[in-house]
C-alpha cells in the first residue's frame, strides 16, 4: 500500500510538472502523426532535449495545411507548420504569417541549393506512379499512360501537396502540351482523393493499377513488409521532386521553442527517422545512412523541379487546365 501511495504521488508530481512545461504546437499532415508515421518517435526524441510538451496536430494532407492557417490567421495556435512544399511556400510567405527562422542550415544532402530565409526543408522525394510488379506493359509516359487502360488513382490539387505535385509535373514537363495529357488521362482516372493516405490505401485495395506516389513508395514494401512486388514506373520526360519543408509563425508565443524545433528539425534525431517511417529521403543526411533497400529505388535521370515563384506563377493556369479536363 505504501509503495501505492508513493507511487500515485509521483505521478501527481510528474504530472503537475509537466502540466507546466511549455506547449508547442506543430501543424502538419495526417500521415506524419499516425502511429507508423515520424511523428511519434520525433514527438519522444524532442522532448526528451526540450523540456517542453511537443504536440503534433494533423491537418488533412499537405495543401489543407497552408487553407488552415490561413483561415486562422493571427489567432492560429500553431507555433510550427510541417509539411508544406516548395510548390506553396510562395503563397505562404504571402500570408505574411510565417517568420524568418533566422538559421543557417548546415549538412543539407539535399541534391538542390537552399536558401529561404522563411521555410527549411526536411525531407525530399520524387513523385512516381507505383504499381505492382506483375503489372503488364508499364508505361514510360504520360503518352503512353494515357494511350493505355490502366486505371490509376491520383490526388486533388486543392488539398493535397502529391496532387498539386503531379500539376507541377506536367505542367514542367509539357508546357502547352499539358491540356493534351490531362485529356488523355481523364479516362484512366478512377478517383481523385483528398490526399496520400486514402488514395494509396485504394490502389493497396485493388481499386486501380497505379497510385501517384513517390519512388520511394516501393522501399516500405521491401524494408518494412519484406515485398519486393512494388515499383515506380520511370518516366522518360523525367520526374518532378518534392522538397517539404516547415516554417515558425510569427504569431508564435514560444518563438525561441519553435526556432530549437525547426534546429532539431535537421539533426540525426530527426533525420534519422524519416526514411523508414515518412519513406522519403531525409534533408540533411548523407546516402550511406539509408537503410537497406533504399539502393534498389529508381532514379530518374531528369529531375525536374520549379522555384517556388515559377510554380506560383504557372498554379492557377495548371489547376483550371485539370479542372477542364476531368470535368468532360
Amino acid at each position: 500500500m505504501k509503495h501505492t501511495i508513493i507511487a500515485a504521488g509521483l505521478s501527481v508530481f510528474a504530472g503537475a510538472a509537466f502540466a507546466q512545461a511549455p506547449v508547442l504546437t506543430v501543424y502538419t499532415y495526417d500521415s506524419f502523426v499516425s502511429e507508423w508515421g515520424p511523428g511519434p518517435a520525433i514527438e519522444e526524441a524532442f522532448e526528451a532535449t526540450c523540456g517542453c510538451d511537443l504536440q503534433f496536430v494533423g491537418a488533412g494532407d499537405g495543401a489543407a495545411l497552408l487553407a488552415r492557417v490561413r483561415l486562422e490567421g493571427e489567432r492560429s495556435e500553431a507555433d510550427v507548420v510541417l509539411g508544406l512544399d516548395t510548390n506553396l511556400t510562395a503563397a505562404a510567405r504571402d500570408t505574411g504569417l510565417f517568420a524568418p527562422h533566422g538559421l543557417t542550415p548546415e549538412g543539407l544532402t539535399l541534391p538542390v541549393a537552399w536558401d529561404d530565409a522563411e521555410f527549411l526543408p526536411f525531407d525530399w522525394g520524387y513523385f512516381a506512379f507505383v504499381h505492382r510488379a506483375g503489372l503488364e506493359d508499364v508505361p514510360n509516359s504520360f503518352a503512353a499512360l494515357a494511350a493505355s487502360d490502366i486505371s490509376i488513382v491520383i490526388q486533388d490539387p486543392r488539398s493535397s501537396t502529391p496532387g498539386l505535385g503531379l500539376l507541377m509535373w506536367v505542367a514542367a514537363a509539357h508546357g502547352e502540351g499539358a491540356a493534351a495529357i490531362w485529356e488523355g488521362l481523364a479516362d484512366n482516372i478512377v478517383t481523385v482523393t483528398p490526399g496520400w493516405s486514402e488514395a494509396y490505401g485504394l490502389f493497396l485495395e485493388g481499386e486501380a493499377d497505379m497510385v501517384l506516389s513517390y519512388t520511394t513508395s516501393p522501399a516500405y514494401h521491401l524494408i518494412a513488409e519484406e515485398d519486393a512486388g512494388f515499383a515506380a514506373a520511370g518516366f522518360d520526360e523525367g520526374h518532378y521532386m518534392q522538397v517539404e519543408v516547415a516554417g515558425m509563425l510569427a504569431g508564435t508565443d514560444q518563438p525561441e521553442l519553435a526556432r530549437d524545433f525547426l534546429r532539431f528539425m535537421l539533426d540525426e534525431g530527426f533525420q534519422s527517422v524519416i526514411p523508414t517511417t515518412n519513406w522519403m529521403y531525409p534533408a540533411a543526411l548523407p546516402a550511406e545512412a539509408l537503410p537497406e533497400g533504399f539502393e534498389t529505388l529508381l532514379t530518374p535521370a531528369r529531375p525536374i523541379l520549379l522555384s517556388p515563384e515559377e510554380a506560383a506563377a504557372v498554379r492557377d493556369e495548371a489547376l483550371a487546365t485539370w479542372q477542364a479536363a476531368l470535368s468532360r
